[in-house]
């Protein structure tokens, strides 16, 4: 019987990952595939208007171990598999690596690629949340980028900062919490660019953030 690594959205089989003969081959790619995770900067936390965790498991025969993990609230629920010739032998919380609209291209990107691309090189670099945008200044370069709502926008110049502050980098500034000034500036300043007003004013690209 295989082994298998299987991708979980709020508790519910997602897909599987890959199926392995051997549990020592399953481990070394369940391990590596969570390190990965643990790498990822600004992770996917909404789809579809609701709030989604991602866990990643290890499926193996069955046995008579009863694995249990912790809720948000701290309580322990014993985690249950669907298919009975199987026990969940690993769980662990998994980041998929979140992407947003570039708006000069009107492609996904994610973090790793929104860093090498807009905040290489020289010169004083200033990151701003507007609603669901993030803006980027550099010189006389700026560019827009769209994220599903603002706790999205909000959290990615969270992280974002936040790394920058543990890699002691100071040639970027963060701007999350603007003053009525700044954001009549960075209005002024989208319109000015050519961007349309009203899809500045929008906080939201598909729904409504739901419980």
């Amino acid at each position: 019987m295989d082994y298998i690594i299987v991708l979980f959205k709020n508790r519910v089989k997602k897909k599987i990952i890959k199926k392995f003969k051997t549990f020592d081959r399953t481990q070394k790619y369940y391990n590596n595939l969570i390190s990965n995770s643990d790498e990822v900067i600004f992770d996917r936390q909404h789809e579809n208007g609701y709030h989604c965790v991602f866990e990643l498991g290890l499926l193996g025969p069955k046995n008579k171990d009863v694995m249990y993990v912790k809720d948000e609230f701290g309580r322990q629920n014993k985690v249950n598999v669907e298919d009975d010739d199987y026990s969940m032998l690993e769980i662990s919380k998994y980041k998929i690596n979140e992407e947003f609209i570039d708006y000069s291209t009107k492609k996904k990107i994610n973090t790793d690629e929104f860093i090498k691309k807009y905040l290489k090189g020289d010169g004083l670099k200033m990151v701003s949340k507007l609603n669901n945008k993030i803006i980027t200044q550099l010189n006389d370069m700026t560019n827009l980028f769209t994220f599903k709502n603002e706790l999205d926008s909000s959290r990615f110049i969270d992280n974002l900062s936040q790394k920058y502050i543990n890699e002691k980098r100071v040639d970027c500034i963060f701007i999350k919490d603007s003053s009525t000034p700044q954001r009549k500036y960075l209005y002024d300043m989208l319109v000015t660019l050519g961007y349309p007003k009203q899809y500045l004013f929008r906080q939201s690209t598909t729904f409504p953030v739901k419980k």
